[in-house]
């Protein structure tokens, strides 16, 4: 019985390690594509406070 419980553990270490290994994947993949989200939302971000600055100078300039 207990070779058996043995066995049985054994098996579950090696799910965990396969299912792990997937997670870090799925992980990974996540960040990347918030990594580039971020980046998308920074430039617009940047394009719209450099638009504001442009449109109140030519403003100022009238």
């Amino acid at each position: 019985m207990s070779a058996e419980y043995k066995f049985n553990s054994h098996e579950e270490v090696q799910e965990m390690r396969t299912q792990t290994k997937v997670k870090l994947t799925d992980l990974l993949s996540r960040i990347n594509e918030e990594k580039k989200l971020e980046r998308n939302r920074n430039l617009a971000l940047s394009v719209a406070a450099v638009s504001a600055v442009t449109v109140f100078a030519i403003i100022l300039t009238l």
